[in-house]
């Protein structure tokens, strides 16, 4: 079947009316896969465009509420109240969805103009934009900019999830007294909350812990989860849940707690955090990025512990690194956690101790089990990598992966940033 080819200019048209015109016009059914995928890509940049423009309308009504009523006009946040009404019956929406509209729209417009010019121009969706308000809602305006001009630039690479961990390292550097106060604060409120469900079972949950000793419970489960796996036919989610209620209820037995040993917690730091000559906030692995001070305080507790070391050159490429001389390690594995702390695949972040290794030149073909031919892929990339027809090669900041469709995406190895290249993969003349 002949295919229709889509100009190569369509990756650079800017949202507005002459991409949706030219849209409006495309059969789908007549391209390839790879054209297919820049049409879906190009119909997201106008779907983020029209969520800008939505905003500013939205922001419009207060201005016209403020100049219509004497109240408005002198009361900002009266002026907000009116034209939430005037949208929410407009729009047939309840009251909660018609304020967070509002208090998105114009909190957006007001305190990120660079997070709402990303979006108008169809660089970030609109997820992307919520991420920034509600990662920034608590800083003051200028801070929040601060911390939003930092970020933005790399947003349209990364995933929400990577965006939240940006913001919430970004946060905690740009004002640490605020995050050390807002930790507290939380951890203050921590609780176990146990409720009844519809179906007859029991929900029980742990809120507001400290994410160190949360991250040390989650990987103390998990390890003995790991070691029963297989044994029946219960599920990884099941055997978590039997082995918490174990632990917690008394049941488990001594031969069951020997399996896994001591829970272990990683966390990755800068030396001058640890010294106290900065508050760089730290990664801790599995949660994301946390306060200096959570850091430092890890870092106490784990005196007598193994310690991994690593040193980067200042793009965060790997030049040393080893252990302390208590219990050195020899496996290859500690050193690729070290290297690469998640799954190498584009916008994956599962932590490296949680994946597999994949050899870069597969073992098949003679590649070697060698630290510069492994990386981690997490067990959905890892088949995907070899049953999908994916593949990868490694480049001097990271790696570049081609999808089946033919389309090339480059991951920065020391930002975790993954962008789609234009240029790769087939491309069609213009018509």
């Amino acid at each position: 079947m002949a295919r229709d080819a889509i100009p190569s200019r369509l990756d650079s048209m800017p949202p507005g009316p002459v991409l949706a015109a030219f849209l409006s016009c495309v059969e789908t059914d007549r391209l390839s896969t790879p054209d297919r995928l820049r049409v879906i890509r190009a119909r997201q940049r106008m779907i983020s465009h029209l969520s800008a423009a939505l905003m500013a309308d939205l922001v419009s009504v207060v201005s016209g509420c403020a100049e219509d009523d004497e109240v408005a006009r002198d009361d900002h946040e009266a002026a907000v109240e009116f034209a939430t009404t005037e949208v929410r019956t407009a729009l047939n929406l309840t009251r909660t969805a018609a304020d967070r509209r509002m208090e998105d729209a114009v909190r957006i417009s007001e305190r990120l103009p660079e997070v709402m010019h990303a979006l108008r121009s169809g660089d970030i969706d609109l997820p992307r934009a919520l991420c920034f308000d509600r990662g920034t809602e608590h800083l003051p305006a200028g801070v929040a900019r601060t911390v939003a001009t930092a970020v933005i630039d790399d947003a349209s690479g990364l995933t929400t999830g990577q965006i939240r961990a940006r913001l919430r390292k970004a946060c905690a550097e740009a004002h640490p007294e605020e995050a050390r106060d807002r930790f507290a604060h939380a951890v203050d409120r921590r609780r176990v909350v146990f409720y009844p469900t519809t179906d007859g079972t029991a929900n029980l949950e742990a809120s507001d812990l400290p994410p160190d000793r949360a991250a040390a419970i989650r990987r103390r489960i998990d390890g003995i989860a790991r070691s029963l796996h297989g044994a029946d036919g219960r599920t990884m989610d099941q055997i978590r849940a039997d082995v918490l209620m174990d632990l917690l209820a008394g049941g488990w037995s001594a031969t069951g707690q020997t399996t896994t040993g001591r829970a272990t917690v990683d966390i990755r730091v800068d030396l001058t955090t640890l010294a106290r000559l900065d508050d760089a906030a730290a990664d801790l692995d599995g949660y994301g990025p946390v306060i200096a001070d959570i850091a430092r305080r890890t870092a106490d507790r784990q005196h007598d512990a193994e310690w991994r070391f690593l040193v980067t050159d200042d793009d965060g490429r790997a030049v040393a690194s080893g252990t302390t001389p208590r219990r050195p390690t020899a496996t290859d594995r500690r050193l690729v956690e070290q290297v690469h702390p998640t799954c190498a695949f584009p916008g994956c972040r599962m932590p490296a101790r949680d994946s597999d290794l994949d050899h870069t030149v597969p073992w098949a073909e003679d590649g070697p089990t060698t630290i510069t031919n492994l990386i981690p892929l997490c067990r959905h990339d890892h088949r995907i990598r070899h049953e999908a027809g994916w593949r990868y090669e490694t480049t001097k900041t990271g790696y570049r992966w081609t999808a089946p469709s033919g389309l090339t995406y480059d991951v920065d190895r020391t930002t975790r940033r993954s962008r789609l290249r234009t240029t790769g993969g087939p491309s069609p003349p213009d018509p």
